[in-house]
């Protein structure tokens, strides 16, 4: 697609956002994450710019990848999940074990050395749930800023606590 051809652009936007907005909500289960997919994906279509060929099957090359944003979102949280469920259980008096409390205070130390707006974003995102949205009006930035944050928050955490992957796994799982 080529930018100078906004009205195909616009067309495409305009038949495709709803459902491709509803087939997002199939995977995520929630509107505001669903909207965001489709729009990041809407957004990195237009970037593409001239490596679509004009002859491309966009609707195909949509739904494939909203479905893939879908996996992504997915499994990104599916981890975040994780270790906040650990964390919440590592504070419970049933669970005393050296390698729970190990654990908590090595998420604990990872998320305070964050740098201070990924570590805003992402407690107003894991702690008070709120959406990247709400996220970008609270703290008045965009929501490519709130993306662009949360994604060097988890990957910073990623890599902070590959070590205890173990550990975590065997909590999850006992």
């Amino acid at each position: 697609m080529n930018k100078t051809d906004l009205p195909l652009f616009e067309t495409l936007f305009k038949e495709h956002f709803k459902p491709l907005t509803g087939f997002a909500m199939k995977y995520v289960h929630d509107l505001d994450d669903a909207k965001g997919i489709v729009h990041d994906v809407f957004v990195r279509l237009w970037e593409k710019d001239k490596t679509l060929e004009p002859d491309t099957n966009y609707r195909s090359y949509l739904y494939t990848a909203v479905r893939n944003k879908c996996l992504n979102f997915i499994r990104d949280n599916k981890k975040m999940v994780a270790l906040s469920e650990v964390n919440d259980g590592a504070h419970s008096a049933e669970d005393s074990s050296i390698e729970t409390k190990e654990l908590a205070k090595e998420i604990e130390y990872a998320l305070n050395i964050l740098p201070k707006k990924c570590r805003e974003v992402f407690e107003l995102s894991r702690v008070e749930e709120l959406k990247y949205a709400e996220i970008a009006d609270r703290l008045k930035i965009s929501v490519k800023t709130v993306e662009a944050q949360m994604s060097k928050a988890l990957r910073l955490l990623r890599e902070h606590l590959a070590e205890y992957l173990t550990i975590l796994i065997f909590l999850l799982f006992k």
